[in-house]
């Protein structure tokens, strides 16, 4: 039984090195929630069967030992020998060891479950790809996302069981892109449920009111190696601040759209008016002319939500960038 489970274990890990390189070198996208859901249940199984057979069965054979070697020395003291050769200590100590494939699958069950837990409901690490939210969130930021915030959903599903805060505007959501689920985007909420929203000439409206704005001067774009206008933008009751390039055209991709609920937008040269359907949210990067976003492959569904982005707990190339944002 247990060279068996010592193979099994074995090749269990093959197979979690065989997927975490295919993972690195590119050759599939993996899903880590799905990975860390699975090491979860995999370990909890190796801890209970760890728990109440593994461990009993070797603490028995210890015992047993133990008494059959009292038993020998209550013997041969009986016949007149009080010297007896031997030590059982050892052996006995070699049962009870854990083997090396509970050491590593029962032994971090603890570890994982806590790690999981901590993911999945309170707080997720995400680390900042790219400069759609430029000037908020620069590339290399690791950023902190709160996973309550609206809500608690189940891992790895998604599903919400329980409501908290609502959606608002402004908001720097987390989601799960509409395109591939299993990629991760961050950007910010422009449009709730049933609001129309337009962005032409580079000027946000929402509802017919233009969102308001103040110039802020020049900001430069480390990555781009650009200088572009910077404004303080109010959404609802978070102020933050946008980049805006002039430079750039109105141009969102070939027509016709063919992202889910695409009849809800009209494109021209100017720009594009949306208006978004119940259950969705239309969402834009503060970087508003460098940003594949809500305007290109449409609306986020209320599921594909994993939480509100607050902290930036660090950022290896410059230690200032660390603390809160909105």
């Amino acid at each position: 039984m247990a060279q068996m489970m010592g193979s099994l274990t074995a090749a269990l890990y093959g197979l979690l090195v065989v997927y975490l390189g295919g993972w690195f070198l590119g050759f599939w996208t993996g899903n880590f929630s799905l990975l860390l859901f699975m090491l979860t249940v995999a370990t909890m199984l190796y801890w209970l069967a760890e728990r109440f057979h593994f461990r009993p069965e070797r603490e028995a054979a210890a015992v047993a030992l133990q008494q059959r070697d009292a038993e020998r020395r209550r013997q041969l003291a009986a016949a007149g020998i009080e010297k007896v050769d031997g030590d059982v200590d050892e052996a006995v100590a070699k049962l009870r060891a854990q083997p090396w494939w509970l050491d590593w699958t029962a032994g971090l069950f603890p570890v994982i479950a806590i790690v999981f837990l901590l993911r999945s409901f309170l707080f997720e690490p995400f680390k900042i790809p790219s400069g759609s939210m430029v000037p908020t969130l620069l590339v290399g930021d690791l950023i902190l996302v709160n996973k309550f915030h609206y809500g608690v959903r189940l891992p790895v599903i998604n599903k919400k069981i329980l409501d908290n805060n609502p959606v608002q505007r402004g908001d720097v959501m987390v989601f799960r892109y509409p395109v591939d689920p299993r990629l991760d985007y961050i950007k910010r909420v422009v449009g709730l449920p049933g609001d129309e929203v337009a962005y032409l000439n580079q000027k946000l409206t929402i509802n017919g009111e233009p969102v308001p704005t103040v110039a802020l001067g020049e900001h430069y774009d480390d990555d781009s190696l650009s200088y572009s206008p910077m404004f303080s933008e109010k959404l609802g009751d978070v102020e933050h601040r946008i980049r805006v390039d002039p430079r750039r055209s109105a141009w969102y991709g070939p027509d016709p759209k063919r992202f889910p609920l695409a009849e809800n937008c009209r494109y021209s040269p100017e720009g594009m008016v949306c208006k978004v359907p119940p259950g969705h949210y239309f969402l834009m990067g503060d970087n508003r002319d460098n940003s594949q976003d809500s305007r290109f492959w449409g609306f986020v569904p209320d599921e594909n939500i994993v939480g509100k982005a607050f902290f930036v707990w660090m950022n290896f190339g410059n230690l200032g960038r660390i603390g809160a944002f909105h």
